[in-house]
């Protein structure tokens, strides 16, 4: 019944995995067949110029100029939401063909990417609290602490001036975490562009503004350097037809145009409810990557497992390697690794769901290596010893006697890998997996309601705690079998 079992469970992961390749090679085909698709790297958290509706649209500025050009010069966009740093590391190593991400134009940048004509002008403002009235400029800010957004404007602003005003300053990912170290006191103020501080004022974020706005640079839509030189002229012929029929000007004004207009502040409830569909496809795409991740690593963990208490020094040794370099890199170096450094080294490009099955399969199959040899050495050596004494080659006394009597004390560790791994989903969204926690940091992008981290945490709760339970009884009847 067991061997039936194991084989099944076999036969199930190839299936799944098959399947998964198919998918993720099936679009590429048909794509080639069709009008020119390119891929464009993005944040999705930087409103008004990018960010997702509550359809699960990316819109914003960037995104309905973007949309617009490629109209207007004939060609597709598929928009990855990657946050602004991956975005550009993924440009670098050409996983994305261009990004568009509010990005300012810098001498720098130029040493590496080829940029668009400037469509953006912005400036930088300081914002604090709208309870505090103790900071009212640069002047005030010696010795307090100011939060900004990596790779933007206003950190380079910060960074310019914070010796000459005795600042400390505290580095984001995402602004909508800046705001809210700013709202829980732990910075004192913030700089960002403008058109973003100003947006996020109207979604009734408690900031105020209390300087001019600084002479800003300019945006500008990236290309490597050298490279979809096409797509580059593309843009800026597009950009210039926008804004010689007006588009470019209504564009702008979608988004720009209601800057004194507040919206209504949602309840909690309200707030899951309406971004229930969003929330559920996170969820979805996090449990699909798991069942499909755990299959794979429950395979490498059984096969290094039996390699790491075979009497060969030389297949303990491969299988001790594989666990101590799984265990010793961090995931979320492992992930860059795999997303950027491989596809690059190989000249391909790799999905991001693809490379998060991959990331999660061998790091957990690591552990489910050592839960395998754990298992085994818990069994009385003596029982192994028996067996051979009576003739039964090592393979089948494995089996027979010694795996049956394994699985069973490796069940409670082996739910517990599964819970684990369905949390390290987490991690991946550093790559730009849209999965139930990027779900999250999106809505929170468009809303600006932290309010939403409560209802992704008893989401998790909830799931987890319902596998636990199924997996708990399922354990009870191996065990009473």
């Amino acid at each position: 019944m067991m061997k039936q079992h194991r084989k099944h469970l076999f036969l199930l992961s190839i299936t799944l995995l098959l399947g998964v390749l198919f998918n993720f090679a099936a679009p590429q085909k048909a794509a080639a067949e069709t009008t020119k698709k390119y891929i464009i790297g993005t944040d999705v958290t930087f409103a008004p110029f990018e960010f997702q509706d509550k359809k699960g649209d990316f819109v914003g500025i960037d995104m309905d100029l973007l949309k617009a050009i490629g109209k207007d010069q004939g060609f597709e966009v598929e928009i990855k939401p990657l946050g602004f740093n991956a975005a550009v590391q993924a440009l670098e190593t050409d996983q994305v063909d261009g990004v568009i991400a509010g990005m300012s134009i810098t001498d720098e940048r130029k040493q590496k990417f080829d940029f668009s004509d400037p469509y953006f002008e912005s400036g930088v403002v300081m914002a604090v609290a709208d309870t505090n009235d103790t900071i009212k400029g640069y002047d005030d800010l010696k010795g307090k602490t100011v939060a900004v957004k990596t790779g933007t404007q206003g950190a380079e602003f910060a960074q310019s001036i914070k010796d000459k005003y005795g600042f400390k300053v505290t580095t984001f990912d995402d602004s909508s975490n800046m705001y809210e170290d700013v709202k829980a006191g732990n910075s004192d103020a913030a700089f960002e562009d403008y058109p973003v501080m100003a947006y996020a004022i109207t979604q009734n974020v408690p900031l105020k503004l209390v300087t001019d706005k600084e002479k800003g640079g300019q945006y500008g839509f990236a290309v490597n350097k050298g490279k979809n030189q096409e797509l580059l002229k593309m843009f800026n012929d597009g950009l210039t037809n926008l804004k010689n029929n007006g588009e470019y000007e209504k564009i702008q004004n979608r988004y720009l145009g209601e800057a004194d207009k507040k919206v209504e502040k949602t309840s909690t409830l309200a707030l899951a409810k309406e971004n229930a569909g969003q929330l559920m496809a996170g969820l979805g795409k996090t449990l699909l990557i798991t069942l499909i991740s755990i299959a794979i690593a429950s395979v490498l963990g059984i096969l290094f497992g039996l390699l790491s208490v075979t009497p060969s020094k030389i297949l303990r040794g491969i299988a001790m390697i594989y666990v101590d370099i799984m265990r010793g890199v961090p995931m979320i170096v492992f992930a860059f690794f795999v997303y950027f450094t491989i596809p690059q080294m190989l000249g391909i490009k790799m999905p991001a769901t693809l490379a998060a099955i991959i990331i999660l399969s061998l790091n957990a199959g690591a552990y489910i290596a050592e839960l395998v040899r754990g298992g085994i050495n818990a069994v009385d050596n003596g029982q192994l010893e028996a067996a051979r004494s009576l003739g039964l080659p090592y393979g089948k006394s494995m089996s027979k006697i010694i795996l049956p009597q394994a699985v069973k004390i490796m069940i409670p560790s082996f739910i517990n890998q599964f819970v684990i791994t369905l949390k390290d989903t987490s991690i991946l969204s550093i790559i730009g997996l849209v999965e139930l926690t990027q779900t999250g940091k999106i809505i929170i992008a468009r809303t600006y309601d932290s309010n939403m981290w409560f209802i992704i945490g008893l989401m998790y709760i909830i799931v987890i705690t319902f596998l636990t339970k199924v997996s708990n009884r399922l354990e009870r009847r191996i065990n009473n079998g």
